[in-house]
């Protein structure tokens, strides 16, 4: 089901700036009997982007409601999108008065299930992520970026690539966070140049954080990852999972990825 501005559609305008330009921000999240998984967390991150872009955005009950009238009774995925709306032809985004809402549901996918397993392999990615402060963090639309790296593989047994910058410092996966640990101590790239800051990876860092966990953001290369005890990724669908393999490094457990699945789904 897909609902746009509230109402039950499955099209928007070709003029939408979220077409033409990538204008506007988006988040998926996990729902579960009809409700989406840390609501609060999401829309504070939602509310955030918009307001980093400039975007309006509906009221928090309204976007709650949408999201549970569209969301599955089981398991699930929603995605909602905001765009600035449609205009004319243009970078510039005056007089655009109404701005676009889609919201709708999709299949938990089988990679994010009860039965899917807990370890992963990843790979290097070559290409290299742009450093924009400006929209550093924000999960906006313009995500050629992720199309480009993921397209880099094609087999079944890779399920994420790991990105670097342009200064050969670790962002994260393609579509998910990355935390390691070495010495007791727990590690995540900044995110202030590029990258995006999800609510998975918000949730993990306020609670271990919380729990007293020697936390740590900053900007490293790979070597300091191959160097870990444990390397895990994470977002919002999935939860946490280990990797195992990174091309040719592999790691055995280390206890921290229960830590981190326990500290993710933590009020």
């Amino acid at each position: 089901m897909m609902l746009v501005n509230g109402r039950q559609a499955d099209s928007i305008s070709v003029q939408d700036r979220g077409l033409a330009y990538g204008d506007g921000v988006f988040r998926t999240m996990r729902t579960q009997s009809g409700q989406p998984l840390w609501w609060h967390d999401q829309f504070a991150k939602l509310s955030a982007d918009c307001q980093a872009l400039n975007l309006p955005l509906a009221s928090e009950a309204q976007l709650h409601g949408e999201i549970c009238q569209v969301a599955a009774s089981g398991e699930g995925v929603v995605k909602v999108l905001m765009t600035r709306g449609s205009g004319a032809r243009g970078y510039a985004s005056t007089h655009i008065e109404t701005p676009t809402r889609i919201v709708f549901s999709a299949p938990l996918p089988p990679y994010a299930g009860a039965e899917a397993p807990m370890e992963v392999a990843a790979r290097w990615c070559t290409l290299k992520l742009a450093r924009q402060p400006r929209l550093a963090g924000i999960k906006h639309l313009n995500r050629l970026e992720n199309v480009l790296a993921r397209a880099e593989w094609n087999d079944a047994s890779t399920f994420e690539g790991i990105l670097c910058d342009d200064h050969e410092m670790i962002v994260g996966g393609v579509m998910s966070n990355v935390f390691w640990a070495k010495n007791g101590e727990l590690f995540t790239p900044d995110l202030n140049e590029s990258g995006v800051a999800g609510v998975a990876r918000a949730r993990i860092l306020r609670a271990c954080m919380q729990r007293g966990v020697a936390t740590h953001i900053g900007r490293w290369q790979r070597d300091v990852i191959l160097a870990a005890d444990e390397v895990m990724i994470c977002n919002s669908v999935i939860g946490v999972r280990r990797v195992a393999k990174l091309d040719d490094t592999h790691w055995k457990p280390a206890g921290w990825t229960a830590i981190l699945n326990d500290a993710l789904n933590e009020a």
